[in-house]
């Protein structure tokens, strides 16, 4: 399944080529091989059947969070920084691959035996290494370079109503946009799916889509943050797992389109779709790049809950899945997006 692939691939933001590499050649055909711009973001096209020249863009991540070698130190540890959003505290004595050739790595902290009063303290990225085996500087030269990516080690792992593994932010969305495209039918109107990079560090891929395509609707596909966790109350839960698709209306730095979510909620409640409101705004997306780019294009959220996400595993529900899936090609088969915004069909 092109989940558990995409999951298995390492492609940290700036290193998303194996990733693409993937899509490219499980998606391409001799009538469209993909289009691959300056950047690395990687667009199909889904033509529509010629009764209208509109243009709705599906847009999800290609990029992961990891960590970069940024030292090594006289005993042949690693020292290491964060690619993207990374808690150091869920790191400790996790199992990594290090560099182009996935060099075996660890983790490590001082053990419990010799903590006195930091015991208490939160590790900080000062003291986060990498152990590779490698017993002096020189020994770890021969193996690692400065610069080089640290991906997590984490199988994909199937559970009876659950798919865990890393990096579910976001090829769960990758997996789902692949998914749509082998499975729609020719529309009225063309379909383009964008897997775009670098979203981690900063948004940076998605801008350039707009001027390729000039969209006049956009949806955002992310796995995104699901906070039903034991340690949480429950008012303070952004979605949870198997209550349906999660849809956006306000995320950080971005107050995503409100015709496209008034209408996208109405349709849900008029099929009686199982659907959850992304309860805090916690986050970006791609989105917000999209917003504030050319000449911007109104966009849509709908994503996927996700739990643990940022994180060397994370879990999402299967069901989720599928009905996050279906929900979007029944968004693109009624055309709620561009009949929002009245245009003209």
């Amino acid at each position: 399944m092109f989940l558990k692939d995409l999951c298995e691939i390492n492609g940290a933001s700036g290193n998303e080529d194996r990733v693409r590499s993937y899509i490219q050649e499980q998606l391409k055909s001799p009538e469209e091989p993909g289009q691959v711009d300056v950047l690395g973001n990687l667009f199909f096209e889904k033509k529509g059947n010629g009764t209208s020249d509109k243009t709705i863009l599906l847009m999800a991540h290609t990029d992961e969070v990891g960590l970069m070698v940024t030292n090594i130190q006289d005993d042949g540890l690693l020292a290491v920084s964060p690619i993207g959003g990374v808690d150091p505290r869920v790191l400790l004595g996790k199992r990594v691959w290090v560099g182009e050739n996935n060099l075996p790595g660890v983790i490590g902290y001082k053990a419990i035996h010799l903590q006195k009063e930091d015991f208490k303290t939160l590790p900080d990225w000062d003291k986060v290494r990498v152990d590779i085996g490698a017993q002096k500087k020189e020994e770890a030269q021969k193996s690692v370079n400065l610069g080089d990516y640290v991906h997590f080690y984490s199988p994909f792992e199937e559970y009876e109503n659950r798919y865990v593994g890393k990096a579910l932010d976001d090829r769960a969305g990758c997996a789902l946009l692949m998914a749509l495209y082998r499975e729609l039918p020719v529309l009225n109107h063309r379909v383009v799916f964008a897997f775009v990079v670098q979203e981690e560090i900063g948004l940076r891929g998605s801008g350039s889509t707009l001027k390729r395509y000039k969209p006049d609707a956009a949806i955002v596909v992310e796995g995104t943050t699901a906070g039903d966790n034991p340690e949480l109350k429950r008012e303070r839960w952004s979605t949870h797992l198997d209550n349906g698709p999660a849809i956006s209306y306000l995320q950080s730095g971005y107050a995503l389109d409100y015709r496209l979510f008034e209408a996208i909620v109405a349709f849900a409640n008029q099929k009686g779709i199982l659907y959850q409101l992304k309860g805090r705004t916690v986050g970006g997306t791609d989105g917000t790049r999209l917003a504030s780019t050319y000449f911007g294009v109104p966009c849509a959220g709908v994503n996927i809950p996700s739990r643990y996400i940022h994180s060397p595993v994370s879990v999402i529900s299967k069901k989720d899945f599928e009905n996050t899936k279906q929900f979007i090609a029944d968004i693109l088969t009624e055309e709620i997006l561009l009949k929002a915004l009245e245009v003209k069909v």
